[in-house]
């Protein structure tokens, strides 16, 4: 089992930044494909950004390509959101997740931290 726990969100102004951190806990998520989702009030959640464990590949969602990035430090178990320029729009619940390499479905999933961006 992987244990993932979400830190970092909060208010910010329109423009403002903030970066999210995922911890991952219980097992080793080195080969993992790490992303982040978000789901805001009333909508579906949404895929944002996930980078591949095998080969560091990032993708974006056209929303954010540019005003985000998503990292990770292995060393830590430590998977990273800046995001910048925000907009009222990214206002949403941010989770983490992880699945194992290959074409597998998202298995864990943090809790969840909310991000509200005031206009």
């Amino acid at each position: 089992q992987v244990h993932l726990v979400e830190s970092g969100g909060g208010l910010v102004q329109a423009g403002g930044s903030l970066r999210l951190s995922c911890v991952a806990s219980g097992r080793t998520i080195n080969t993992y494909t790490m992303a982040w989702f978000r789901q805001a009030p009333g909508k579906e959640r949404e895929h944002v950004a996930r980078i591949s464990g095998t080969d560091g590949s990032l993708y974006y969602e056209d929303s954010v390509k540019g005003r985000f990035t998503i990292s990770r430090d292995n060393a830590k178990s430590t998977v990273y959101l800046q995001m910048n320029s925000l907009k009222p729009a990214d206002t949403a619940v941010y989770f983490c997740a992880a699945r194992r390499a290959g074409p597998n479905n998202y298995n864990y999933w943090g809790q969840g931290t909310q991000v509200t961006v005031s206009s």
